[in-house]
């Protein structure tokens, strides 16, 4: 009985799950082709999930994402207590590169984009607030990782640890390089890591230097930002 109910909830979770590539709503049989359930199980799955407000299905038949999602997804960043620090540093980032500027934290074997400002650019690189992307590839994930208690060591570890931030070109996706820095609180605890990502045709080593002086620039505001609220 016990795995039939954990069946059941991870079959509910990889519903939403469906909803990763930031689509506004989802078609039964578009859920059925991402998620691999039959269209029946959906429709029961769905049912659950919309009575407790995670998901909401439209007059024509679509489903979107529901309230509770929001509601639970603000109070997990509520829970980090740092949206009026590091926003206005990611603001101050992207006016310093004109490239994207994020923060990511850890969760497990995941990281999490906990806030993100956009470049202004017609072409950036775009990712949504709240997604989860693996440790696996990235400049923010060889930070999150480097410098994670107790440390991960990786090929590149030593690397990141000596020159105190990470570089990706072309590692999650070819288009892509970013370069990461941590960001540290009083106690010397990893808090979470300031990213700047660009195209790679463009985001080239002299404008990913521009970037990592900006972003430890940052990164010891913040720094001290942290201090004295402890």
């Amino acid at each position: 009985m016990t795995e039939q109910k954990v069946e059941a909830v991870e079959r509910a979770l990889a519903l939403l799950e469906c909803f990763d590539g930031g689509e506004e709503s989802l078609s039964l049989a578009e859920l059925a082709r991402r998620s691999g359930l039959y269209k029946s199980t959906i429709l029961r799955l769905a049912a659950s999930l919309e009575r407790f407000g995670y998901l909401v299905r439209r007059a024509d038949g679509r489903y979107r994402l529901g309230p509770t999602l929001w509601r639970l997804g603000s109070l997990y960043r509520r829970s980090f207590d740092l949206a009026e620090l590091i926003r206005p540093e990611l603001k101050v980032l992207v006016e310093a590169t004109g490239e994207t500027a994020s923060y990511y934290v850890r969760e497990g074997d995941s990281r999490v984009c906990l806030y993100r400002h956009n470049s202004p650019k017609a072409i950036r690189h775009h990712l949504n607030e709240g997604q989860r992307l693996s440790l696996e590839g990235g400049a923010a994930s060889k930070v999150l990782t480097t410098f994670w208690t107790p440390p991960e060591e990786r090929p590149w570890a030593e690397q990141v640890r000596r020159d105190g931030y990470g570089v990706s070109l072309g590692e999650r996706d070819p288009e892509i390089a970013a370069i990461a820095v941590p960001v540290f609180d009083r106690g010397g605890r990893l808090r979470g890591s300031l990213s700047i990502s660009g195209l790679i045709t463009r985001f080239d080593a002299g404008q990913r230097a521009i970037a990592l002086e900006a972003m430890r620039g940052s990164a010891a505001r913040l720094h001290e930002q942290l201090t004295e609220r402890e």
